[in-house]
């Protein structure tokens, strides 16, 4: 599947803005079964774009300088994306969840995709012995780690319920787990909780998801979102295998991977400093329209 994604974010600074500095983490990356066939970055009134280096995690990061007075600043990223990535199928041959867990432990790779920067806590998902224990019931060592995945987020998914209202952007996991709802960022965070309290190697994955509208109703465009799930690290044959427990499904030919770190505070599409006195207001817009 092709796809023609434009992600567009617009700022309102309530007064004109002297500087600003951004880092943007809008371009997807390259990774296994996606391919990049074009791209462009466009910023309007004003604005300066150069490169910049990923800091942590696995992102394309380009820096935008805006110093010209400005009250309101255009972000518009324009991607083409071929997918062909297969349903994952758990197997009998699967390694074990004890048999990944000292692999990555094991491991000498410290790149942005070795297994061994993901066994640990991080800034915005601390280690919580409350959820861990939640999610002991699915993560038993000797369980396949395919198998225990998908359990996991489906799990998750059920026991969830989904309320944009219901928690904000730094809710911490154990917030979100109290409450039983939240968004995407919420659940991924609170499995990848629940899988490094486990010794498990786990990533936070920031993208787009495919939606599909209701039968007989059109796509309306501009009302897609960036979507956040799991990565989990399932030994060198297997390699990073992606659940989505908002959705309870496979990371699949739906799922488009942008960046790819510890917790979302690596991968922000978009975060830097402004220098001005008014109040700032951000509105996303995001579409994600396949090519059949």
């Amino acid at each position: 599947m092709i796809y023609d994604i434009r992600h567009v974010t617009r700022f309102d600074y309530g007064r004109q803005v002297k500087f600003a500095r951004c880092n943007l983490r809008l371009k997807p990356v390259d990774w296994p079964g996606q391919r990049l066939l074009s791209y462009d970055l466009a910023v309007h009134p004003v604005g300066r774009l150069g490169p910049a280096r990923a800091e942590a995690g696995l992102a394309n990061v380009t820096r935008l300088v805006v110093d010209t007075p400005v009250r309101e600043l255009s972000i518009e990223s324009v991607a083409r994306v071929e997918v062909d990535r297969l349903v994952p199928m758990p197997a009998a041959t699967d390694p074990t969840l004890a048999d990944i867990a000292a692999m990555a432990r094991a491991s000498s790779d410290l790149s942005p995709t070795g297994p061994a920067a993901y066994l640990y806590p991080s800034p915005l998902i601390p280690l919580d012995r409350e959820i861990a224990d939640w999610c002991a019931a699915d993560l038993d060592p000797g369980r396949g780690a395919l198998d225990a995945a998908i359990a996991l987020a489906c799990r998750i998914q059920r026991d969830f319920a989904f309320d944009g209202t219901a928690t904000l952007v730094d809710t911490p996991p154990i917030d979100a787990f109290h409450k039983r709802r939240g968004v995407c960022q919420d659940f991924a965070q609170i499995m990848l909780t629940g899988l490094r309290a486990h010794g498990l190697p786990a990533a936070y994955a920031s993208g787009y998801i495919r939606t599909i509208p209701p039968a007989g109703q059109p796509r309306l465009v501009g009302a897609d979102a960036t979507h956040a799930w799991v990565l989990l690290w399932c030994g060198p044959a297997l390699g990073w295998v992606g659940v989505d427990p908002t959705n309870g499904i496979w990371m699949a030919g739906d799922h488009i991977v942008m960046a790819v770190g510890r917790d979302y505070g690596e991968i922000a599409p978009v975060d830097g400093v402004v220098l001005g006195s008014g109040a700032q207001a951000m509105d996303v817009s995001v579409d994600v329209a396949p090519l059949l």
